[in-house]
């Protein structure tokens, strides 16, 4: 395939591809700094594990609020400005922990540093909806490829720095990561910037004031869409906290087995993303997608709790099918995420939704390994009943999304003769 038809096949023109360079450039950033963070505060500021533990549970709670933030915030300026100060805060904050070993500071430092770090992701996804329109799924598939790709180029990254395991080496894994956010304001600075429906509609044909949307907060449906999300995004810390921990605990698999299964992981994405963003194409087409995502979840859980009971050889082909199914349960799950997130958020209020649901990602990644090193703690039987609690909550969020699609196209008066 040429360059040029390479061009026109990704969506959004010129500043899609510029976008997708830019989450490219965060995930390498990322990459490089996220596999080093605990070692760094503890061999550069001399901290304890607990104090580790509990800076970066604060951190992660804080950041909580940084997705609703961003949404209302994307719905009242230019989603391209509110992107940038995000971007330069981030790099302000990071850069910050190189100033000082006060333990309240690092907390302090970190905590406004996850605010627009969380803030980031819903802020891109709205980008991708605006610019990407009816390709939406498309690109965000596309988008999370070019992460995924960041993220090998980033770990690969860390990983000769942390060879070195000096201070010098880990100062210089921030400084990185410092550079790729400046590089991504720098680039953001030249994104145009699309319409924006909150705007558009903020007044009227004559220039009144309109209706304010009720908001996501008073929208039950969403909120309650939000919560299976939460829930859904489990399998994310399933693959990079659980089963690295399961293998090392519970099994009689090798402990190499665990890094190999986490690049398999990425392989995958990269390979299956976005051809298989085509089968979540419409708002039906995303729910439907919810049936084999119940059933790719109770494979692999279920091959979770197999592994404890087989051999070496026997453990180790159950953790690699648990991979597997649990690595294509995380595509379709992503592929109807974003779908369904955009598609139940009216245009005028398209920001605070997306925040509101940048909740569900946000909340799993403070309070997931928490559970699932309970679940571990339980023993195998604890998998089956995790994938049971899944594949309800896939059922839930079906019927959620079904009665809201049904009353909406009930909603929408028929067509009189005279207006066909």
């Amino acid at each position: 395939m040429s360059r040029a038809s390479l061009k026109n096949r990704i969506p959004g023109g010129v500043d899609g591809r510029r976008m997708l360079l830019i989450g490219f450039i965060d995930k390498c950033g990322t990459g490089l700094w996220a596999t080093s963070i605990a070692l760094y505060f503890t061999y550069v500021s001399g901290l304890g594990l607990g104090q580790v533990g509990l800076l970066v549970a604060v951190s992660g709670g804080v950041g909580i609020a940084g997705a609703p933030l961003a949404g209302r915030l994307a719905d009242r300026f230019p989603v391209t400005r509110v992107l940038i100060g995000c971007q330069l805060l981030r790099a302000a904050s990071l850069l910050a922990l190189l100033t000082t070993d006060n333990y309240a500071l690092l907390v302090l430092y970190s905590a406004v540093g996850a605010l627009p770090d969380r803030a980031t992701n819903v802020l891109t996804k709205l980008y991708a909806a605006r610019i990407a329109g009816p390709e939406r799924v498309r690109y965000q598939a596309i988008s999370r490829t070019a992460g995924n790709l960041g993220w090998a180029v980033g770990g690969l990254g860390a990983a000769a720095a942390l060879s070195v395991a000096t201070s010098t080496a880990f100062q210089l894994l921030l400084v990185g990561n410092v550079v790729s956010y400046v590089v991504m304001a720098a680039l953001t600075l030249r994104c145009t910037e699309p319409p924006a429906p909150s705007r558009v509609a903020a007044t009227s044909a004559t220039g009144a004031p309109s209706a304010k949307p009720a908001g996501p907060w008073r929208d039950r449906t969403f909120l309650l869409f939000t919560a299976t999300e939460a829930v859904m995004f489990l399998d994310d810390t399933i693959l990079q906290v659980a089963l690295p921990l399961w293998i090392v605990h519970a099994t009689d698999a090798p402990v190499e087995l665990a890094p190999l299964l986490l690049v398999l992981n990425s392989v995958l994405v990269v390979l299956f993303q976005v051809p298989l963003a085509r089968f979540g194409a419409t708002t039906e087409a995303a729910r439907r997608l919810l049936v084999p995502l119940a059933c790719l979840l109770a494979v692999g859980t279920l091959a979770l709790a197999a592994s404890a009971y087989a051999g070496r050889t026997l453990a180790i082909t159950a953790l690699v099918a648990a991979a597997v199914a649990l690595t294509f349960a995380e595509i379709l799950h992503a592929t109807a995420s974003w779908e369904l997130s955009v598609a139940l958020a009216p245009d005028d209020a398209q920001g605070a939704y997306l925040g509101v649901h940048g909740l569900a990602p946000a909340t799993q990644r403070f309070g997931g390994p928490l559970l699932l090193t309970g679940v571990i703690s339980a023993g195998p039987l604890a998998w089956p009943i995790l994938g049971a609690a899944l594949v309800a909550t896939c059922a839930a969020q079906s019927r959620l999304v079904r009665r809201r699609l049904d009353k909406e196209s009930l909603s929408v008066p028929a067509a009189t003769v005279s207006e066909q």
